[in-house]
Order: structure tokens, then sequence, then C-alpha cells
């Protein structure tokens, strides 16, 4: 299945949730939002979002600093 993380094309397995992922990306969901075809997934929603053919990811990772 193809989908698009922060604009690049990603080949993955049919079935994937979002929690699936982000570990096959070695990303922590702590400190990060998502957004999926422009709608913002809660983090709770993560283990359930089923991810399907041509969706559109956004990852934002939050960097602290000063």
């Amino acid at each position: 299945m193809r989908l698009k993380v922060n604009g690049e094309e990603r080949e993955v397995a049919a079935g994937l949730t979002v929690a699936e992922l982000l570990r096959q990306l070695g990303i922590e969901s702590r400190y990060l939002a998502l957004e999926r075809n422009r709608q913002v997934v809660p983090r709770q929603d993560y283990a359930t979002t089923v991810l399907e053919e041509g969706d559109e990811l956004e990852i934002i990772r939050f960097v602290g600093g000063g």
C-alpha cells in the first residue's frame, strides 16, 4: 500500500495503524502531532486508526529549546 508521509512516498503493509507506522519509523508518539488527510488524529486514536491506500500524513515533532 502507498502512503505519503511528510511529502515522501512510502510503501507499507496493508492494514497498518498509525501507531504501527510510527513504531516502524522509529518515532516516539509522545511529543508529536499527526495529521491524516488534513485532519488531526487524536493521540488516543493512533492504535485504532487504520491507514488506507493514498493517505497523506504530516507528522510534526515538538522540539524544545531556548
